[in-house]
Protein backbone atom coordinates (compact mmCIF):
# COMPACT_ATOMS: atom_id res chain seq x y z
CA UNK A 1 0.00 0.00 0.00
CA UNK A 2 1.19 3.00 -0.87
CA UNK A 3 2.03 5.52 1.80
CA UNK A 4 0.00 9.06 1.63
CA UNK A 5 2.35 12.30 0.35
CA UNK A 6 2.68 14.40 3.52
CA UNK A 7 0.41 17.96 3.30
CA UNK A 8 1.89 20.55 1.76
CA UNK A 9 1.80 23.56 3.94
CA UNK A 10 1.40 26.71 1.79
CA UNK A 11 2.65 30.07 4.09
CA UNK A 12 1.19 33.16 2.40
CA UNK A 13 3.75 36.17 3.32
CA UNK A 14 1.49 39.03 4.50
CA UNK A 15 2.07 42.53 4.24
CA UNK A 16 4.84 44.37 6.88
CA UNK A 17 2.71 47.05 8.87
CA UNK A 18 5.34 49.55 8.47
CA UNK A 19 4.08 49.37 4.59
CA UNK A 20 0.57 49.06 5.40
CA UNK A 21 -1.49 52.03 4.29
CA UNK A 22 -2.61 52.01 7.80
CA UNK A 23 0.46 53.13 8.82
CA UNK A 24 1.09 55.56 6.06
CA UNK A 25 -2.01 57.06 6.99
CA UNK A 26 -1.35 57.76 10.61
CA UNK A 27 1.85 58.86 10.15
CA UNK A 28 0.38 61.54 7.93
CA UNK A 29 -2.30 62.49 10.36
CA UNK A 30 0.87 63.04 12.59
CA UNK A 31 2.83 65.03 10.51
CA UNK A 32 -0.13 67.54 9.74
CA UNK A 33 -0.72 67.48 13.52
CA UNK A 34 2.57 68.46 14.08
CA UNK A 35 2.31 70.57 11.63
CA UNK A 36 -1.36 72.55 13.37
CA UNK A 37 0.93 72.94 16.39
CA UNK A 38 3.89 74.35 15.14
CA UNK A 39 1.55 76.48 13.61
CA UNK A 40 -0.37 77.44 16.57
CA UNK A 41 2.65 77.83 18.50
CA UNK A 42 3.45 80.54 16.26
CA UNK A 43 0.54 82.47 16.17
CA UNK A 44 1.13 81.72 19.96
CA UNK A 45 4.22 83.80 20.00
CA UNK A 46 3.01 86.21 17.66
CA UNK A 47 -0.34 87.18 19.48
CA UNK A 48 1.91 87.59 22.87
CA UNK A 49 5.28 90.21 23.06
CA UNK A 50 8.56 88.46 22.58
CA UNK A 51 9.64 89.88 25.84
CA UNK A 52 9.26 88.25 29.22
CA UNK A 53 8.82 91.64 31.09
CA UNK A 54 6.61 93.11 28.66
CA UNK A 55 3.09 91.08 28.14
CA UNK A 56 0.28 92.35 25.70
CA UNK A 57 -3.40 91.73 25.43
CA UNK A 58 -5.47 91.91 23.02
CA UNK A 59 -7.75 94.96 22.87
CA UNK A 60 -9.55 96.06 19.68
CA UNK A 61 -9.39 96.16 15.87
CA UNK A 62 -8.27 93.28 13.48
CA UNK A 63 -7.24 89.67 15.24
CA UNK A 64 -6.15 88.28 12.14
CA UNK A 65 -3.27 91.12 11.02
CA UNK A 66 -0.33 91.25 13.02
CA UNK A 67 -0.05 94.90 12.32
CA UNK A 68 -0.21 96.99 15.93
CA UNK A 69 -1.28 99.99 17.51
CA UNK A 70 0.37 99.74 21.06
CA UNK A 71 -0.97 100.97 23.74
CA UNK A 72 1.56 102.33 26.76
CA UNK A 73 -0.61 103.18 30.39
CA UNK A 74 0.92 105.68 32.59
CA UNK A 75 -0.97 105.31 35.71
CA UNK A 76 -0.26 106.84 39.24
CA UNK A 77 2.76 108.70 40.55
CA UNK A 78 5.69 108.97 38.57
CA UNK A 79 8.91 106.86 40.12
CA UNK A 80 9.83 103.37 40.63
CA UNK A 81 8.87 100.87 40.39
CA UNK A 82 6.11 102.61 37.38
CA UNK A 83 9.62 104.02 35.69
CA UNK A 84 11.60 101.07 34.81
CA UNK A 85 8.55 99.25 33.59
CA UNK A 86 6.94 102.11 31.68
CA UNK A 87 10.14 102.65 29.90
CA UNK A 88 10.83 98.71 29.21
CA UNK A 89 7.71 98.68 27.78
CA UNK A 90 8.32 101.95 25.44
CA UNK A 91 11.54 99.79 24.63
CA UNK A 92 9.62 96.63 23.38
CA UNK A 93 7.40 99.05 21.17
CA UNK A 94 10.69 100.36 19.56
CA UNK A 95 11.85 97.18 19.36
CA UNK A 96 9.28 95.13 17.22
CA UNK A 97 8.49 95.88 13.72
CA UNK A 98 4.82 94.91 13.92
CA UNK A 99 4.28 98.07 15.87
CA UNK A 100 3.70 100.98 13.18
CA UNK A 101 2.78 103.19 16.48
CA UNK A 102 1.93 103.91 20.07
CA UNK A 103 -0.51 105.56 21.73
CA UNK A 104 0.36 106.71 25.62
CA UNK A 105 -2.33 106.90 27.94
CA UNK A 106 -1.74 109.24 30.81
CA UNK A 107 -3.42 109.12 34.15
CA UNK A 108 -0.84 110.62 36.79
CA UNK A 109 -0.62 113.50 39.30
CA UNK A 110 3.05 113.71 38.25
CA UNK A 111 6.10 112.93 40.03
CA UNK A 112 9.69 112.86 40.19
CA UNK A 113 11.59 115.50 38.28
CA UNK A 114 14.33 112.56 37.34
CA UNK A 115 11.87 109.89 36.28
CA UNK A 116 9.90 112.02 34.50
CA UNK A 117 12.93 112.88 32.04
CA UNK A 118 13.69 109.43 32.20
CA UNK A 119 10.22 108.34 30.65
CA UNK A 120 10.51 111.68 28.35
CA UNK A 121 13.62 110.16 27.39
CA UNK A 122 12.79 106.90 26.31
CA UNK A 123 9.53 108.38 24.20
CA UNK A 124 11.80 110.49 22.40
CA UNK A 125 14.12 107.88 21.18
CA UNK A 126 10.74 105.93 20.52
CA UNK A 127 9.32 108.64 17.98
CA UNK A 128 12.53 108.60 15.94
CA UNK A 129 11.00 105.56 15.08
CA UNK A 130 7.40 105.60 14.86
CA UNK A 131 4.85 108.13 15.54
CA UNK A 132 3.52 108.62 18.91
CA UNK A 133 -0.37 109.51 20.33
CA UNK A 134 -1.53 110.41 23.55
CA UNK A 135 -4.53 110.35 25.83
CA UNK A 136 -4.87 111.78 28.63
CA UNK A 137 -7.76 110.16 31.35
CA UNK A 138 -8.62 111.87 34.83
CA UNK A 139 -5.50 113.73 35.48
CA UNK A 140 -2.27 114.60 33.39
CA UNK A 141 -0.50 117.56 35.14
CA UNK A 142 2.68 118.10 35.97
CA UNK A 143 5.20 115.43 35.31
CA UNK A 144 2.24 113.88 33.38
CA UNK A 145 1.67 116.62 31.24
CA UNK A 146 5.60 116.74 30.88
CA UNK A 147 5.66 112.98 29.76
CA UNK A 148 2.95 114.28 27.08
CA UNK A 149 5.28 116.10 25.00
CA UNK A 150 6.69 112.85 24.03
CA UNK A 151 4.77 112.51 21.41
CA UNK A 152 7.04 115.33 19.72
CA UNK A 153 5.27 118.35 17.11
CA UNK A 154 4.14 115.27 14.67
CA UNK A 155 2.20 113.57 17.56
CA UNK A 156 -1.53 115.01 18.34
CA UNK A 157 -2.54 115.27 22.21
CA UNK A 158 -6.11 114.05 23.38
CA UNK A 159 -8.21 114.89 26.50
CA UNK A 160 -11.21 113.06 27.87
CA UNK A 161 -13.72 115.90 28.54
CA UNK A 162 -13.64 115.73 32.22
CA UNK A 163 -9.60 115.91 32.38
CA UNK A 164 -7.30 117.96 33.93
CA UNK A 165 -3.61 118.58 32.63
CA UNK A 166 -1.46 121.67 33.19
CA UNK A 167 0.01 122.57 36.69
CA UNK A 168 3.44 123.29 34.41
CA UNK A 169 6.06 123.91 37.62
CA UNK A 170 8.12 122.28 40.40
CA UNK A 171 8.05 121.56 43.93
CA UNK A 172 10.09 120.25 46.59
CA UNK A 173 7.79 119.15 49.61
CA UNK A 174 8.85 120.45 52.91
CA UNK A 175 7.81 120.48 56.11
CA UNK A 176 8.87 122.43 58.94
CA UNK A 177 8.19 120.78 62.12
CA UNK A 178 10.78 123.00 63.99
CA UNK A 179 8.11 125.10 66.40
CA UNK A 180 6.77 121.35 67.50
CA UNK A 181 10.43 120.35 67.99
CA UNK A 182 10.68 123.22 70.12
CA UNK A 183 8.03 122.80 72.45
CA UNK A 184 8.62 119.04 72.97
CA UNK A 185 12.25 120.22 74.16
CA UNK A 186 14.21 118.51 71.23
CA UNK A 187 17.13 119.71 70.34
CA UNK A 188 18.68 119.03 66.09
CA UNK A 189 22.58 118.07 65.95
CA UNK A 190 23.15 117.06 63.41
CA UNK A 191 26.82 116.02 61.97
CA UNK A 192 27.51 117.38 58.87
CA UNK A 193 29.93 118.49 56.17
CA UNK A 194 28.87 121.36 54.73
CA UNK A 195 26.32 124.34 55.57
CA UNK A 196 23.57 123.14 53.20
CA UNK A 197 24.35 118.92 54.38
CA UNK A 198 20.85 119.12 55.75
CA UNK A 199 19.25 122.11 54.20
CA UNK A 200 15.75 120.51 53.84
CA UNK A 201 15.29 119.36 57.65
CA UNK A 202 11.98 119.68 59.11
CA UNK A 203 13.68 120.54 62.50
CA UNK A 204 14.82 123.72 61.53
CA UNK A 205 13.23 126.81 59.81
CA UNK A 206 15.07 127.10 56.28
CA UNK A 207 17.77 130.10 55.90
CA UNK A 208 17.64 132.51 53.25
CA UNK A 209 20.94 131.23 51.85
CA UNK A 210 19.66 127.65 51.62
CA UNK A 211 16.59 128.89 50.04
CA UNK A 212 18.21 130.80 47.21
CA UNK A 213 20.39 127.28 46.69
CA UNK A 214 17.04 125.40 46.20
CA UNK A 215 15.22 128.41 44.36
CA UNK A 216 18.28 127.78 42.07
CA UNK A 217 17.43 123.99 41.83
CA UNK A 218 13.64 124.93 41.17
CA UNK A 219 14.60 127.01 38.62
CA UNK A 220 16.43 124.78 36.42
CA UNK A 221 14.17 122.25 36.39
CA UNK A 222 11.40 124.81 35.80
CA UNK A 223 13.20 126.18 32.88
CA UNK A 224 13.62 122.77 31.61
CA UNK A 225 9.90 122.05 31.55
CA UNK A 226 9.49 125.34 29.53
CA UNK A 227 11.63 124.35 27.05
CA UNK A 228 10.21 120.93 26.60
CA UNK A 229 6.84 122.65 25.51
CA UNK A 230 8.15 125.03 23.38
CA UNK A 231 10.34 122.11 21.85
CA UNK A 232 7.57 120.05 20.93
CA UNK A 233 4.22 122.05 20.97
CA UNK A 234 3.98 123.85 17.27
CA UNK A 235 0.92 126.17 18.71
CA UNK A 236 3.27 127.39 22.18
CA UNK A 237 6.31 129.50 21.81
CA UNK A 238 8.51 129.71 25.13
CA UNK A 239 6.60 133.21 26.54
CA UNK A 240 3.35 131.75 25.72
CA UNK A 241 4.47 128.34 27.89
CA UNK A 242 5.68 130.51 30.33
CA UNK A 243 2.27 132.67 31.04
CA UNK A 244 0.83 129.22 31.37
CA UNK A 245 3.32 127.86 33.77
CA UNK A 246 1.88 129.08 37.06
CA UNK A 247 0.93 125.80 38.30
CA UNK A 248 -2.55 126.09 37.56
CA UNK A 249 -4.79 123.10 36.68
CA UNK A 250 -6.46 123.78 33.32
CA UNK A 251 -9.77 121.78 31.90
CA UNK A 252 -9.67 120.03 28.45
CA UNK A 253 -11.27 122.90 27.23
CA UNK A 254 -9.37 125.83 28.40
CA UNK A 255 -5.87 123.23 27.94
CA UNK A 256 -7.31 122.83 23.86
CA UNK A 257 -8.03 126.80 24.11
CA UNK A 258 -4.52 127.38 25.23
CA UNK A 259 -2.89 125.33 22.75
CA UNK A 260 -1.80 122.60 26.04
CA UNK A 261 -3.46 119.86 23.67
CA UNK A 262 -4.94 119.97 19.94
CA UNK A 263 -8.26 117.88 20.92
CA UNK A 264 -10.74 116.60 23.28
CA UNK A 265 -11.96 113.36 22.81
CA UNK A 266 -11.72 109.53 24.04
CA UNK A 267 -9.27 106.62 23.35
CA UNK A 268 -11.48 105.47 20.78
CA UNK A 269 -11.07 108.63 19.25
CA UNK A 270 -7.91 108.59 19.53
CA UNK A 271 -7.03 105.29 18.33
CA UNK A 272 -9.33 106.05 15.40
CA UNK A 273 -7.50 109.00 13.96
CA UNK A 274 -4.10 107.74 15.30
CA UNK A 275 -4.95 104.63 12.43
CA UNK A 276 -6.40 106.91 9.84
CA UNK A 277 -2.95 109.06 10.33
CA UNK A 278 -0.86 105.53 9.82
CA UNK A 279 -3.01 104.78 7.02
CA UNK A 280 -4.03 101.66 8.16
CA UNK A 281 -6.53 99.72 6.68
CA UNK A 282 -5.98 96.96 9.48
CA UNK A 283 -4.82 96.88 12.55
CA UNK A 284 -5.04 95.30 15.66
CA UNK A 285 -4.79 97.52 19.58
CA UNK A 286 -2.91 95.31 22.04
CA UNK A 287 -1.84 96.88 25.59
CA UNK A 288 0.93 96.05 26.91
CA UNK A 289 1.33 95.08 30.93
CA UNK A 290 4.32 94.59 32.94
CA UNK A 291 3.46 91.23 35.42
CA UNK A 292 3.24 91.20 38.77
CA UNK A 293 6.38 90.87 40.77
CA UNK A 294 7.95 89.43 43.79
CA UNK A 295 8.35 93.23 45.05
CA UNK A 296 4.97 94.01 44.57
CA UNK A 297 3.99 91.54 46.66
CA UNK A 298 6.79 92.41 49.51
CA UNK A 299 5.62 96.47 49.18
CA UNK A 300 1.69 95.57 49.43
CA UNK A 301 2.39 93.57 52.51
CA UNK A 302 4.03 97.21 53.87
CA UNK A 303 0.73 98.68 53.00
CA UNK A 304 -0.55 97.23 55.76
CA UNK A 305 2.11 97.99 58.50
CA UNK A 306 1.57 101.47 59.18
CA UNK A 307 4.17 102.17 62.03
CA UNK A 308 6.74 101.45 58.90
CA UNK A 309 4.96 103.51 56.63
CA UNK A 310 4.81 106.48 59.17
CA UNK A 311 8.41 105.81 59.64
CA UNK A 312 9.19 105.56 55.94
CA UNK A 313 7.33 108.94 55.32
CA UNK A 314 9.06 110.76 58.18
CA UNK A 315 12.59 109.41 56.62
CA UNK A 316 11.01 110.88 53.48
CA UNK A 317 10.66 113.83 54.88
CA UNK A 318 14.52 114.88 54.93
CA UNK A 319 15.35 113.49 51.79
CA UNK A 320 15.45 116.19 49.26
CA UNK A 321 13.56 115.67 45.78
CA UNK A 322 12.30 117.85 42.94
CA UNK A 323 8.86 116.75 41.71
CA UNK A 324 6.55 117.50 38.48
CA UNK A 325 3.85 117.09 40.50
CA UNK A 326 0.57 118.34 41.36
CA UNK A 327 0.91 121.49 44.19
CA UNK A 328 -1.49 120.29 46.53
CA UNK A 329 -0.80 116.12 46.64
CA UNK A 330 1.67 115.52 49.30
CA UNK A 331 4.75 113.68 48.07
CA UNK A 332 3.87 109.60 48.34
CA UNK A 333 7.11 107.44 50.21
CA UNK A 334 8.78 104.59 47.82
CA UNK A 335 7.04 101.68 50.31
CA UNK A 336 3.42 102.49 49.33
CA UNK A 337 4.10 103.27 45.77
CA UNK A 338 3.04 101.04 42.92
Amino acid sequence: MASAAPPTVVVHAGKSFWKSWTFRGLAIVLGLSILANLGMYAAFRDYFSRSPEVTERYLSGDKSTSTRIAVVRLSGTIMPPLTERLIRQIEVAAEDDRVKGVLLTVDSPGGLVADSHQIYHALEKLRAKKPIFVQMKRLAASGGYYIAMGAGTKGQIYAEPTTWTGSIGVIIPRYDASGLVEKLGISSDPLKTGEFKDALSPFHPLSEAERRVWEDILNQSFEQFVELIDTNRDTLDREQARKLATGQIYTARDARANGLIDQIGFEEDALAAFQKSLQLDKVRVVEYRSPTQLVDLILGSKQKDVQAAQWQALVDATTPRAMYLCSWLPAIPNNIAD
